[in-house]
């Protein structure tokens, strides 16, 4: 409810999660000062709405993930070590896909399952080439790369086996063993950044500019992807 003319009082996220779990994706890329108010949520275990004139207590679950060094960010000054301190209760690491060797054929399964359903199709599984690929491949993207991958190619290929032809890689990255390049350009030479940027650009002109399409072909919500954009200083027509 805080904005001209409300009417009516919404929850926030952390209300609404009272008793339960609240998600942090990205916990890396908020900004120092959304860092100390969440610290603040963190120790106290209340809040203060915008405008309100009292604290509300809440009991939550905060679980956060990152694919970011945090110690890194923090020799860097661009995250608090209190913050971090205070989140690194336990810690899972999970190891990236081109880490867990045939890891990455029971992802495709999961996800070619999944698109199945939710597609109306009836792909037996993988064909053996599309195997091999997958297993050459060094999936920067990690597990939303290949979620992206496979919904590519159920809605493009129409045989009973998910075939090669119908798998695009590269955006990031290249099958072991080949230079990786995009449109002509050595990507392996290039800053993480630069590699964040070409790809929302790369989906926003596949999806003609559409941010919610783009953000569903990188795995992202829409709001981290025009969070990325205007890290990056992208804008698009309207």
């Amino acid at each position: 409810g805080a904005f001209t003319d409300a009417r009516h009082q919404r929850k926030g996220i952390f209300e609404l999660a009272n008793g339960g779990t609240v998600f942090l994706d990205e916990i890396g890329d908020i900004s120092l000062s959304a860092q100390a108010k969440l610290l603040r949520v963190l120790e106290e275990r209340s809040f203060r709405r915008i405008g309100g004139a009292i604290d509300i207590n809440v009991d939550i679950r905060i679980i956060a993930a990152t694919n970011q060094s945090l110690e890194q960010l923090i020799t860097e000054g661009k995250f608090r070590k209190d913050l971090y301190y205070r989140l690194n209760v336990a810690t899972l690491c999970l190891p990236p896909v081109r880490e867990r060797g045939e890891d990455v054929l029971l992802l495709a399964d999961f996800f070619l399952n999944h698109f199945n359903a939710k597609f109306h199709r009836s792909f037996k599984g993988l064909s053996e080439e599309t195997k091999r690929l997958f297993l050459q491949y060094d999936w920067p993207g990690n597990v939303r790369e290949i979620r992206n991958v496979i919904e590519r190619a159920v809605l493009l290929d129409d045989g009973e086996y998910l075939e090669a032809k119908f798998i695009e890689l590269g955006h990031l990255g290249s099958p072991s063993g080949n230079d990786q390049t995009r449109n002509g350009v050595r990507t392996d030479t290039m800053s993480l950044e630069e590699l964040e940027r070409r790809a929302l650009l790369d989906a926003l002109e596949k999806s003609g500019n559409n941010q919610s399409q783009a953000a569903r072909l990188l795995g992202i919500s829409r709001d981290t992807l025009r969070y990325r954009m205007k890290k990056h200083g992208i804008s698009v027509n309207k």
